[in-house]
């Protein structure tokens, strides 16, 4: 059976600084009709970044839906002016960490929320850093720099103490390359 569902027409619901909210009605494989609401997303990048050979960085940050605080490898969004996925992840390591490096390779993509939004997060690792002065922060993130060793991020992420989705499938992604 042909799964793929025909767009008839979509509206824009929200538009805002990162997302998009449209209303999209479909044709069904079925012939017939249906409404999607999807989130559309420029995109991410998420690092790994290696500190030494066994301690990656993390970050604490605040995350509003959740009203917690989460650990996370550094990541960000894409921006316009970004020529590629690469350049945006060396900004977002050295925006967040106040690192940067020469030695940075793809290892994985990921679609994060597939059933709503169109958001791929392109995830890096990165080894050989060295630290720079923090040129640009986004003035509305606040964060703290962590250094945890990967045998403990995957324990934390067992024990569910960190369940940020593209953090998990980094790991998977550098166990698996």
């Amino acid at each position: 059976m042909n799964l793929r569902e025909e767009t008839l027409n979509e509206n824009i619901i929200y538009e805002g600084n990162i997302l998009k909210l449209v209303n999209q009605e479909v044709k069904l494989p079925d012939e017939n009709r249906a409404f999607r609401e999807i989130v559309r997303h420029s995109g991410g990048v998420a690092i790994i970044a290696f500190i030494d050979d066994e301690n990656i960085l993390l970050v604490e940050q605040f995350r509003k839906p959740f009203d917690r605080n989460f650990l996370e490898i550094p990541a960000g969004k894409i921006d316009k002016n970004d020529i590629d996925y690469k350049i945006g992840a060396l900004r977002e390591l050295e925006e967040e960490t106040g690192y940067s490096t020469q030695n940075i390779k793809f290892i994985g993509k990921i679609a994060p929320s597939p059933g709503f939004c169109d958001e791929e997060v392109n995830i890096y690792v990165a080894k050989n850093l060295y630290k720079r002065q923090i040129l640009f922060k986004d003035e509305d993130e606040f964060l703290n720099l962590k250094v945890a060793s990967l045998k403990h991020v995957k324990k934390m992420i067992c024990k569910g103490k960190i369940i940020d989705a593209k953090t998990i499938a980094a790991i998977f992604f550098l166990e698996n390359i």
